[in-house]
């Protein structure tokens, strides 16, 4: 016979692991409810406002990232440290390792009218303790005491946030376990910007997008879009295949097709069968039987590369309000490499004025779909741009990534050290007096040589080259992703200018010194005598 629990009897308690999914999207659903009220307290300095930060990179890769790596990854988020300008703010930060005192003091520095003690004074800094190479959502969650610290930092749950870096399950469940809602789109739309996913938002939407296929498991599907592509354009000489979830191009690979359509009918399958096996990974790290499993098991697609004599790859940063208002907030043009072109390495700030408004224009329409199925907060859309005979630009979307991406960083450290915007109808960033503000950033100025440098190293060369900001001129440099230099041989950094020109030499001073004074620090000492 089962207990019945008594009249005004405690009720068990509610634990996470004590409900199903869809418990768990419902009970979200319902947190999200209170964004919109936090939202339009942010900025009113109340004194028990906070946020809570968790730049946990919880993406989807074919080869682990080392632990010291997802650390610089959480540490490219720092930059949020400049929203301790607004005097009351309190913030909670946690990373899987402790980040170096030195690290924390140099974002500070950079605040504008604000004493770095006093700013320090509204920091809690929380670390796992945990360097494996796990994401940092999977950490919190397996340690509940943890999170009930820093749930106890929170002084009003009310005027509180979770900012994190992008927004799968793991996330919605630490928003759960600190009972706060989240700056972020709900998981249940994670499928929206997959490779499949957008393809599919873009056809419903009619933006112009490259022929392909997508909902593709097997080469064998593969193959046979490819003979359908070729049947619709014979003239074709490359498609790029990618799984669902690649980032920044890892997940991609190209496949050649030159002298396919030349074949008699009945050989081309075979041939592009052939292609297929000896396609070029663009992340050569990656073994081509687990890219092939990792196809397998989450699906993709594969599309027609856009070629031309004149081919740029610009993006465009949106951002979803609580209200479901629109804002586009930037135009990047993406600095791009690796094997064949399509490695995320950087961007400048903003893209070419002769393509941003036509790139603009469709983004608004896949963003006005996003606000409408409930996302909420920043996505970027990625475009290929070609010009024409006739000199005129034709936009391409490619991807839709649903979560802050690479260009988010360096956009809001210009915007919350300037305070300035970007203005649409010009294609400009404006500061407060309307001066015009441009970047050149990159989270992969690496060598081998630049593991010869230390953390405090890189400080030495900033004061002695005066590499730092000048808040008085609105122009220098920012580090990021500084902790990875000695390890890694590699560092972040924003380089902002009065224009692109002055950006672009800022950002080539600094990359020369800094390896320069690499190459100097392994120099042999002279022996003691």
């Amino acid at each position: 016979m089962s207990q019945l629990t008594a009249p005004g009897a405690a009720q068990p308690a509610t634990t996470l692991s004590g409900l199903d999914h869809t418990i768990r999207a419902e009970r979200f659903q319902q947190l999200q409810a209170r964004m919109p009220a936090v939202w339009d307290a942010w900025k009113q300095n109340y004194d028990d406002e906070s946020v809570v930060v968790v730049p946990s990179v919880t993406l989807d890769k074919a080869v682990p990232t080392s632990g010291s790596m997802s650390q610089a990854f959480e540490e490219r988020f720092l930059f949020l440290l400049l929203l301790l300008r607004q005097p009351r703010l309190r913030m909670i930060y946690v990373t899987s390792m402790p980040v170096k005192e030195s690290i924390i003091e140099y974002y500070l520095a950079l605040l504008p009218g604000v004493i770095p003690s006093h700013a320090l004074a509204r920091l809690r800094l929380i670390s796992v303790d945990d360097a494996s190479s796990g994401s940092l959502s999977e950490k919190l969650l397996r340690r509940p005491r943890l999170l009930a610290r820093i749930a106890a930092e929170i002084p009003n749950r009310e005027r509180c946030h979770l900012i994190p870096y992008n927004t799968t399950a793991l996330e919605r469940d630490l928003a759960l376990s600190l009972g706060i809602p989240m700056y972020g789109t709900d998981p249940r739309l994670y499928d929206l910007g997959s490779k499949t996913g957008c393809r599919r938002l873009f056809a419903e939407e009619g933006v112009p997008h490259p022929l392909g296929a997508e909902d593709l498991h097997s080469l064998d599907e593969v193959v046979d879009s490819i003979m359908e592509m070729l049947r619709v354009r014979p003239t074709m000489t490359e498609v790029i295949i990618k799984t669902n979830q690649g980032v920044s191009g890892a997940g991609n690979a190209l496949v050649s097709l030159q002298g396919i359509s030349d074949l008699p009918l009945e050989a081309r399958r075979g041939a592009i069968a052939d292609r297929v096996s000896a396609m070029q990974l663009e992340d050569s790290s990656i073994p081509l039987a687990l890219y092939v499993a990792k196809f397998g098991q989450g699906g993709g697609i594969v599309e027609e590369r856009i070629i031309g004599d004149e081919l740029r790859s610009p993006s465009v940063q949106l951002r979803a309000r609580p209200d479901g208002s629109i804002e586009l907030l930037s135009t990047h043009d993406q600095l791009l490499g690796g094997a064949s072109g399509q490695r995320y390495l950087g961007c400048t700030f903003p893209a070419d004025a002769a393509y941003s408004r036509l790139i603009s224009e469709p983004a608004r329409v896949i963003a006005e779909r996003l606000a409408k199925e409930g996302a909420l907060g920043r996505f970027a859309i990625d475009f290929v741009v070609v010009r024409d005979h006739e000199g005129h630009w034709m936009p391409y979307a490619i991807e839709l990534n649903l979560r802050k991406g690479g260009t988010t960083h360096p956009f809001l450290t210009l915007q919350y050290l300037t305070e300035g915007s970007y203005d649409e109808e010009s294609g400009k960033f404006l500061t407060l007096d309307g001066k015009e503000k441009h970047l050149v950033a990159t989270d992969h100025l690496e060598a081998d040589e630049l593991r010869a440098l230390s953390v405090s190293d890189l400080f030495d060369v900033v004061a002695r080259h005066g590499l730092h900001f000048d808040q008085s001129r609105q122009v220098g440099i920012v580090f990021h992703m500084i902790s990875c230099l000695t390890e890694h041989g590699r560092v972040g950094m924003t380089a902002v200018g009065d224009s692109a020109e002055q950006a672009m030499q800022l950002y080539e001073r600094a990359r020369r010194l800094l390896l320069d004074e690499a190459v100097a620090a392994m120099q042999e000492n002279r022996l003691p005598d």
